[in-house]
């Protein structure tokens, strides 16, 4: 348990310091409130847009007055995280779920700064454990132990059936990073209907092992899902070919599938910071926000 907290405090120091240093104000541009909310009337003055006039005060009164609005910030931020046997594979820094815990705790301390809620679907082939969103700094933290703590009761994964039970759980609109390495039994459909009820944004974590072969002679392989084994010889490079050109396949068609429902992605690598990609999400989409 000792241990536990001990990464828990880590990883909240990094992702503090990624907030505060380096993703100060990009959170904050990309995810906008639901829309403005009234706050008060005051005085017109001259330069005041006359669409903002409050005709009712303005006769009571004798004078005109204004509407004054402010944008209504909270949002609802949901991580649905794959905890498959999948997951647990790396090859280099990180494994990919380590990966997605660390990831996944800036992200929460990006939106909490920003006063919003965060809640956590953590799944494999059914959801196993969920946070309800709420706001603070004892939630996030919270959500953090729970994704080092957990352990998952079985090993395959279903993104379908956990996008099923975030939208039974979550009627109101939310923002929903989904981490995974999509390695799953088919989601489509699932997919296209959460990405018309929330903002998705799917986040592929992978490493680069799953891509391509080093030569190191005879590879026994075993499919961390369904144990099921397999014999590569490397030194082929007509099987490394082969094997390289079957995982191109995959991620194209993946691609081709969250671009067809116009889902971002952000796509990491175990042995890669995950600093850039997140800032480059961030800049473009605020740019094609801002160009409409």
């Amino acid at each position: 348990m000792n241990d536990i907290f001990r990464k828990v405090r880590q990883i909240e120091i990094i992702s503090k310091s990624l907030v505060n240093n380096v993703f100060a104000g990009e959170y904050h541009s990309v995810f906008k409130g639901r829309g403005m909310e009234f706050a008060e009337v005051r005085e017109y003055f001259p330069g005041d847009d006359i669409r903002t006039i409050d005709w009712n005060v303005t006769a009571r009164a004798g004078q005109p007055y204004v509407k004054k609005h402010v944008e209504e910030r909270e949002l609802l931020v949901m991580l649905v995280v794959d905890a498959s046997a999948s997951t647990n594979f790396g090859t280099t820094r990180y494994t990919k779920r380590s990966l997605a815990t660390e990831l996944c705790a800036v992200l929460a301390f990006s939106a909490i700064q920003n006063n919003d809620k965060v809640g956590l679907i953590t799944f494999t082939e059914t959801v196993e454990q969920f946070v309800p969103p709420r706001k603070g700094r004892k939630h996030v933290l919270r959500v953090v132990r729970e994704l080092l703590s957990f352990e998952p009761q079985q090993s395959r994964t279903d993104i379908a059936a956990a996008l099923e039970y975030l939208n039974r759980v979550l009627r109101r609109r939310c923002i929903v990073f989904l981490v995974s390495d999509f390695k799953s039994v088919p989601y489509e459909r699932t997919l296209k209907l959460t990405s018309r009820r929330h903002d998705l944004i799917a986040i592929h974590i992978h490493d680069i092992r799953e891509i391509e072969l080093p030569n190191v002679g005879i590879l026994e392989l075993e499919d961390s899902e369904t144990g099921q084994p397999r014999l590569l010889d490397t030194r082929d490079a007509g099987v490394r070919r082969a094997y390289a050109q079957i995982a191109k396949r995959d991620l194209e068609e993946q691609q081709r599938l969250f671009e067809s429902l116009q889902i971002d992605t952000i796509s990491i690598a175990t042995g890669d910071s995950y600093i850039e990609p997140l800032i480059r999400f961030f800049r473009l989409r605020a740019q094609r926000a801002a160009y409409g």
